[in-house]
């Protein structure tokens, strides 16, 4: 059984950055698409970002276009939000969601509202003064 495993997040000043991980437990990842997701108190769930299978593409929300970036590490088992230039608005507990895809997929056949088979418990990120 696949498990998702978050870390990276906390406390940051608006401006700062924060690298996500989302690590997968003795799983190697290339045949999943990843999605980033995050859910603010009293809003919805959103989908941040995606990066499909094999690493072939990746996709961002448009509010976080420019100031965040998915990548997967060389050892295929963790793949990383990396955030830049945060904003308050960007707080919110983050979850990392996997999509089995055995075969190479683009990240947008799925992303944000396809059946991800897995997902993390989450990590806080809270941009305040």
């Amino acid at each position: 059984q696949l498990q998702l495993v978050e870390s990276g997040g906390g406390l940051v000043q608006p401006g700062g950055s924060l690298r996500l991980s989302c690590a997968a437990s003795g799983i190697i990842l290339d045949n999943y698409v990843i999605g980033w997701f995050r859910q603010a108190p009293g809003k919805e769930r959103e989908g941040v970002s995606c990066i499909s299978s094999l690493g072939i593409n990746a996709k961002y929300v448009d509010s976080v276009k420019d100031r965040f970036t998915i990548s997967r590490s060389k050892t295929k088992d963790t793949v990383f939000l990396q955030m830049d230039s945060l904003e308050p608005e960007d707080s919110a507990v983050y979850y990392c969601a996997a999509a089995w895809k055995p075969h190479p997929t683009i990240c947008t056949e799925v992303f944000p509202h396809g059946t991800w088979n897995h997902w993390g418990q989450g990590t806080q990120v809270t941009v305040s003064e």
